[in-house]
């Protein structure tokens, strides 16, 4: 199997920043209310990691060790900064919506850990493929979260009705919701993945 491949696959399966490496907790429990919300939130995540990924490999010869984490940083936030424009330009709802979270990308471990463990030592095209698996993987667990609270407190899905609102529970829209979903959730993810493999 070609290696970008495998990088890609690696990012939304074995590596997966929610279900697996319990990365990113914080975004994820908060912006997960609805599924528009969760996947606008992953989508965000993962124009930052692929462009940052790149321009970390296209510098990783350039950037002296004592000041490669601050470097990161800086080119990290620099994409988040085009981003957060981006949304308050063309979606500012969405951008009220996901409120601070959005400027919170720059200090998300996901990506940070991805500049570190793989951007700053492999070429630019597998850091791309990282970027592109890790934020796939990133943005179906925030979607598949936010569509199951959204279904289960309010009978939507992406704001299509599915059933009567009154049948819902509010408990899952809430905190505690967003809690019991994900350990549903990551139990289902782990069992299939016990027996796929």
């Amino acid at each position: 199997m070609n290696k970008n491949f495998k990088v890609l696959v690696n990012g939304i399966i074995k590596e997966n920043p929610i279900f697996v490496l319990l990365l990113g907790m914080c975004p994820t429990l908060a912006t997960t209310s609805s599924a528009i919300n969760g996947m606008s939130m992953g989508l965000a995540t993962m124009f930052v990691l692929i462009s940052s990924n790149a321009v970390i490999s296209l510098l990783k010869n350039l950037i002296p060790d004592m000041v490669r984490i601050p470097a990161f940083i800086v080119v990290i936030a620099t994409f988040v900064t085009i981003i957060e424009m981006m949304m308050n330009a063309y979606v500012p709802a969405l951008a009220d919506s996901l409120g601070i979270f959005i400027p919170l990308i720059v200090v998300n471990c996901i990506v940070l850990g991805r500049a570190e463990s793989f951007a700053s030592k492999n070429s630019v095209l597998s850091s791309i493929f990282d970027g592109v698996g890790i934020g796939l993987g990133f943005t179906l667990a925030l979607t598949l979260l936010g569509a199951s609270r959204e279904l289960l407190g309010t009978g939507k899905v992406f704001s299509m009705q599915i059933y009567p609102e009154q049948y819902g529970s509010l408990l899952f829209v809430l905190a505690p919701g967003a809690f019991i979903v994900l350990g549903y959730l990551i139990g289902i993810f782990n069992r299939l993945q016990n027996k796929a493999g």
